[in-house]
């Protein structure tokens, strides 16, 4: 065929050959343009049905007009034999470019979304491909995907006359109703483009033996390893995304491409973009190599005073320790933490403590190149601690060529706690109260006074006792005398040092629990902290929570969000609340990715659990909604988010009954002290029709701080049915006055 002329095209070259055409590359010779013929093959022209299919699939292509679908240009015949003409693409398959190796998530998405895009137009009309796979999409030169080939394609009303073939599409990639041989429709695409992204993702099919007979054993019963188990760096909402795609029982799959774009459009990795900052650095858990695993603590400490040091340090970005400590164990590969997190740089090391005797050896690793860049040992004895702590710290600010200033030279060398005994008690109390348990706190607290008892007055004791009990009151094991009890030991820890950072920061916390109709006291408190330590991840969570919850200052939590972003990403708070900032600024659609994600990462977490469950509520997606309330339930009847959450499944069923039961006088101390508790009793009231009781709730989240007035008055879906009422419209003049003259 090559050098010959069909018409008016003359054949340059052979491009390609598949079961149902071999594709030769063409001059047209009229509008002087290349093209791409496709020919039906020669031992099929004299098969009627395989004919008329052929002539079926120009038809149904040439409905389509899609960017993301390659169009057909004409239909013709020559010596018997018939072709296609269509536009040729210059660029490479799906196919070619996975065999490079699996690709970037930005780059699978940004396929994977025009496919999808392309797929939904074509089945819009009615049509479907049945034959999805990388060798069928063509990736142009500027990076526009195309679907080619609807050799395969069915009109979904009309005839099917595909019957005498017994199976229609490449095994690999062909549904369990495709492999059995049944009749198919759009959702055979959907796990077709399921597959496929799987294979960009990962570099592998997702069923992947080489013979056709255990390869279809395998698609009808075998399940297949999720994206982010092979490659960890892959967002874990990909692997619901393929999971859901991959259903074996089509009823359960997506029901059209509408509901996978949705998804694949909404779950992005990261409300904030962060930049990668060229003097960045995550400290990993030091590795306790004692003989005493009890000594645990004691690494974990030297772990946090570097990562204080370092802080200090204004050129150098350096990861919160809430975030570093999540690779405690981990297995993961220094290149991939780093990725995660978006550093230049990580610092590993070890401590072995042998009765008085200490030793800390650490490495500085350029993670992108995974290069050892610096490594030493220190030892010392267990008294000289603070100093080696200092000369690990002022090591690695050498190694990365960072000059100190006075300032900060001195704050590496600041003492907060300079007796040895008194500072073992602060390690093993910090351990506990990071449990986060009743039990643990309290042995926290215990920890703290025999540090006390040992050394005196300390602003960090104080600041530590102020935080235990604070959590105490936040976990909702304790009331008002616990809350007291907080705020008194942050006051003695500020008295003691009025520059104390630490002081300030939980001081901000406790009042915005404790006095939240004044957030200017909680913001004071928080940007003093932050004007002492400008990244203290503690201060920023309290500022952005203060900002997003209380006062719906959304523009000005932005900022503050993204700061967090880049010094705490994995800290459940600032994961929190990068879906917070949509949801409190009435964006419910926006709120759903990423709290969706937060509940992925926490899914025994009752908040986590309470957020998601709520938003999925506003949404209407109630059959999503409840099971996770039901669970949350079964394992945390208690727990004051549990309790909203059923109560918001009671008053959406209209169960008076299961509202009025949850609301127990210890719970309703609780939301009472809570104006954000306090707002959510007042959408569910409002829910279930009880009006003032809905109001009453909503006049307490307004006396405790709740300010957000666009939300209120505006974007609150729950509250629709209250804002005719007179006592609404008076309470919202109160708070359109305090929201407007709000300075943050």
């Amino acid at each position: 065929m090559i050098g010959k002329s069909v018409a008016h095209y003359k054949i340059l070259e052979k491009i390609g050959e598949g079961g149902m055409g071999v594709v030769y590359k063409a001059e047209d010779t009229k509008l002087k343009r290349t093209v791409a013929l496709k020919f039906l093959p020669p031992e099929l022209t004299r098969d009627a049905k395989a004919k008329a299919r052929f002539v079926q699939e120009a038809q149904a292509a040439a409905a389509l007009d899609h960017p993301n679908i390659c169009t057909v240009h004409e239909i013709g015949e020559a010596e018997g034999a018939i072709y296609i003409v269509m536009p040729y693409v210059k660029g490479q398959s799906l196919k070619e470019r996975i065999a490079v190796g699996s690709l970037s998530v930005e780059d699978a998405l940004a396929i994977a979304g025009q496919v999808a895009e392309g797929l939904k137009e074509a089945h819009d009309k009615g049509i479907i491909h049945r034959d999805i796979k990388p060798a069928n999409i063509m990736l142009t030169e500027k990076g526009q995907a195309k679907i080619m080939d609807f050799g395969l394609a069915k009109l979904e009303a009309g005839v099917d006359l595909t019957r005498t073939m017994a199976v229609i599409g490449t095994a690999a990639y062909m549904s369990p109703e495709q492999a059995r041989g049944e009749e198919v429709d759009c959702r055979t695409d959907i796990w077709s483009f399921g597959a496929t992204l799987y294979e960009m993702l990962t570099g592998r099919k997702p069923f992947g033996q080489k013979h056709d007979q255990a390869l279809i054993y395998s698609i009808l019963n075998d399940t297949t390893e999720t994206v982010s188990r092979i490659s960890p760096e892959i967002p874990s909402y990909l692997d619901r995304v393929i999971q859901k795609a991959l259903e074996k029982d089509r009823s359960r799959r997506y029901q059209n491409m509408a509901e996978l774009i949705k998804d694949l459009k909404s779950n992005q990795p990261s409300v904030f973009p962060v930049p990668k900052a060229e003097k960045s650095i995550i400290v990993l858990p030091f590795e306790n190599i004692s003989s005493d695993p009890e000594q645990e603590y004691f690494c974990d400490g030297m772990t946090e005073e570097i990562i204080t040091d370092l802080s200090h340090v204004h050129k150098l970005l350096v990861i919160s320790r809430s975030s570093a400590m999540t690779f405690k164990g981990t297995k993961k590969k220094i290149p991939e933490i780093a990725r995660e997190v978006n550093v230049r740089y990580v610092l590993e090391g070890s401590v072995r403590k042998a009765g008085n005797d200490l030793r800390i050896a650490a490495q500085l690793i350029d993670a992108p190149n995974d290069v050892h860049i610096w490594a030493e040992k220190f030892s010392g004895t267990l008294d000289k601690v603070f100093d080696i702590q200092e000369q690990v710290s002022r090591s690695i600010a050498n190694a990365l060529k960072l000059r100190l200033n006075p300032g900060e030279s001195l704050r590496m060398s600041e003492r907060l706690i300079d007796n040895l005994a008194a500072y073992e008690c602060y390690l093993k109390a910090e351990a506990e109260i990071l449990e986060l348990t009743e039990d643990g706190l309290n042995r926290g607290i215990r920890h703290l006074q025999n540090g006390l008892d040992i050394m005196g007055d300390n602003a960090l004791l104080y600041s530590g006792l102020a935080f235990a009990h604070l959590q105490l009151v936040n976990i909702g094991s304790k009331q008002e005398e616990d809350l007291d009890k907080a705020e008194e030991f942050g006051k003695k820890a500020l008295a003691i040092d009025p520059e104390f950072a630490r002081a300030h920061a939980v001081l901000g916390w406790i009042a915005m629990w404790k006095d939240p109709k004044n957030p200017r006291q909680v913001i004071h408190h928080l940007k003093r902290a932050l004007s002492i330590s400008p990244d203290d991840s503690f201060s920023l969570q309290g500022l952005a929570v203060c900002y997003v919850q209380l006062t719906g200052s959304i523009a000005a939590a932005i900022p503050v969000c993204e700061k967090l972003a880049r010094i705490d990403p994995l800290n459940m708070v600032t994961q929190w609340l990068q879906g917070g900032i949509h949801f409190y600024g009435g964006k419910y659609d926006h709120a759903l990715p990423p709290w969706r994600r937060l509940y992925e990462l926490y899914p025994d977490n009752p908040i986590a659990q309470f957020y998601f469950a709520m938003t999925l509520a506003y949404l209407g997606q109630m059959d999503q909604a409840f099971p996770i309330i039901d669970r949350s339930a079964s394992a945390t009847p208690e727990n004051a988010f549990t309790k909203q959450g059923l109560m918001l499944k009671y008053a959406i069923q209209k169960n008076k009954e299961g509202v009025f039961r949850e609301m127990t006088p210890e719970f309703q101390k609780t939301c009472q002290r809570d104006c954000t508790f306090a707002h959510h009793l007042a959408g569910i009231y409002a829910l279930l029709g009880e009006k003032k009781e809905a109001l009453d709730w909503l006049e307490n989240a307004v006396n405790k701080g709740f300010i957000n007035y666009p939300l209120l008055a505006e974007k609150d879906l729950f509250l629709a049915n209250i804002r005719s009422e007179l006592r609404f419209k008076t309470l919202m003049e109160r708070v359109r006055y305090e929201w407007e003259h709000f300075e943050v």
